[in-house]
């Protein structure tokens, strides 16, 4: 494992969240207004700064959880007149969920391991044959029928895994779906469930794929 990688935190603070997933390098703006996260963020940011991002299995309270997360790292914070916190997480490593501690506070912590993602903090250096146009054209039909759409000229412009990693937190996939793409061991094979996800979604798709 590398020195960096061994600096993160080996017990995480949970954040369950359905259908919300973080990824390496991307960022997730969270506003934190429960109690229970409202006490979490305090004592991250006077510790280490680390959440576990990771989506419940079911509506039980507490709820099961996924096997699969990112640990994200609060880089920005502020606090609002009515006692929220508004921050964002950066993410840095996916994580295998491990042993969950007795809980000694409102919020829920768990040991985790980084091992199987160890790709997670090095810089891309695979080759991502990209076609921006077919994968625009699914992208648009997919939001058509939802009322939404995208700023094309910014999703143009950005990096290729800047790009899949932004589509796969933002589109309004099923929790299932979304750990799919959390749990792809490249970003090659995300692009290609992600495209695929958006055909499989759209009616009338023409089963394009990434080149």
């Amino acid at each position: 494992m590398m020195d960096r990688q061994t600096r993160l935190p080996e017990v995480l603070p949970l954040f369950p969240l359905a259908k919300a997933i973080l990824l390496p390098r991307a960022e997730m703006p969270l506003n934190i207004f429960e109690p229970r996260y409202l006490q979490m963020t305090e004592d991250c940011l006077r510790g280490h700064r680390y959440i576990g991002m990771i989506q419940p299995r079911d509506a039980q309270e507490p709820p099961a959880l996924h096997p699969i997360g990112c640990a994200g790292r609060i880089t920005a914070w502020s606090e609002t007149g009515d006692g929220r916190f508004l921050i964002t997480l950066t993410g840095v490593s996916r994580f295998i969920l491990g042993e969950e501690l007795a809980s000694v506070g409102p919020y829920r912590q768990a040991r985790v391991l980084y091992d199987s993602f160890a790709q997670d903090q090095d810089a891309l250096e695979e080759p991502l044959g990209l076609d921006r146009a077919i994968l625009f054209k699914a992208l648009q039909a997919y939001l058509k029928p939802l009322n939404m759409a995208a700023e094309w000229e910014p999703l143009a412009n950005a990096p290729a895994e800047s790009l899949i990693n932004t589509l796969t937190m933002l589109c309004p996939f099923e929790s299932l779906q979304k750990q799919a793409l959390l749990s792809a061991p490249s970003l090659a094979e995300r692009a290609q469930l992600l495209l695929a996800l958006l055909e499989r979604e759209t009616p009338g798709a023409s089963g394009a794929r990434l080149q």
